[in-house]
């Protein structure tokens, strides 16, 4: 397999290293690739032993992930609300991985990394969360293992396709080496392209701003639904007095007692009202024609609040809770 061959042979643990690293610090470089091939490395005379990868995978997690930890302890909000605008992955799919961790808890760590753009995001959750250091540090653990061994077992097992790919790269050298980065160019700007076409969808529902939500509550001339659809689990968490909360695909059951003609405010707390557009695109789908996305969102409504001139609306309706 020639130079490549040397390569992989003489520096493979420190490649895996950090390659690893860098994935788990955020960047969008891939790791199965260099995983695959440790993997069928290590099937050789003298390759590199599957335990010593392991290590090297799991000290690379570690380290990036016990920086999110405290990055998500110390940051709180602002740090997803950063993870949200720097990932490819769409905002809905953050979310559902919000949900996920306040529903499963640190447990949701043993699977968060075989899920598209939750690493970063579950590890954060640990630290917002307050789950103890070692018990983050356990379950992180367990979820290198299994992320890692998934792509050295897949390696070991196709050993033979992986060895006829190195000797393939080794013959073609530069030709090859620009296929591969321009696929994975391909493949970046298709994840762009597609959030930037979600952005774009919800960019046309129409939103209001907290003080517009406000003061239509405080007058009482129009019945006003507002609905929270933020990720939620066991632990309380602070709402809009008198909120409904929604799960962003959920059925519209419980909506069948209010008049379609109402208006219908639904609040999230992620970069552009992503999760909040969405769902107000559903409701307007379905009838309920006066529908808006709160601008900013919960923290917005938060941040102004106590400021003099605000409007609040007295009612503090009992909360419902629509089923998945």
């Amino acid at each position: 397999m020639g130079d490549l061959q040397s390569l992989l042979d003489g520096h493979g643990l420190m490649l895996v290293f950090l390659n690893v690293l860098a994935e788990q610090a955020g960047l969008p470089i891939p790791a199965y690739p260099m995983l695959f091939v440790a993997g069928a490395l290590s099937m050789q005379p003298n390759g590199p032993s599957i335990g010593t990868v392991l290590f090297a995978v799991i000290a690379a997690c570690l380290i990036a992930d016990t920086a999110w930890y405290f990055a998500g302890k110390r940051l709180g909000q602002p740090m997803l609300r950063t993870i949200c605008r720097v990932s490819i992955s769409p905002d809905t799919c953050i979310r559902q991985t919000q949900s996920l961790y306040l529903r499963v808890g640190p447990r949701s760590l043993i699977f968060a990394k075989l899920l598209p753009g939750a690493g970063a995001l579950s590890t954060s959750m640990a630290g917002m969360t307050a789950t103890p250091f070692l018990t983050f540090i356990f379950y992180d653990a367990l979820g290198a293992l299994v992320w890692a061994g998934a792509a050295l077992v897949a390696g070991m097992v196709f050993s033979d396709f992986v060895d006829t790919i190195l000797a393939a790269f080794s013959a073609f050298g530069h030709i090859a080496l620009m296929v591969v980065l321009g696929a994975f160019a391909l493949f970046i700007a298709w994840r762009f392209w597609m959030r930037w076409r979600l952005l774009r969808r919800s960019g046309l529902i129409p939103r209001m701003t907290v003080m517009e939500f406000e003061q239509r509550r405080a007058a009482g001339d129009k019945p006003v639904v507002v609905i929270d659809v933020r990720a939620h689990g066991a632990a309380p968490i602070e709402r809009i007095p008198g909120s409904i909360v929604m799960e962003i695909k959920g059925p519209f059951d419980t909506l069948s007692g209010h008049d379609a003609s109402s208006d219908f405010v639904v609040y999230c707390a992620c970069p552009h009202e992503m999760s909040a557009a969405v769902l107000a695109e559903r409701l307007r789908t379905a009838g309920y024609p006066n529908t808006w996305a709160l601008a900013g969102g919960f923290d917005e409504w938060k941040r102004l609040q106590g400021t003099s001139g605000l409007p609040t609306a007295t009612p503090d309706a009992p909360q419902q809770i629509i089923a998945h």
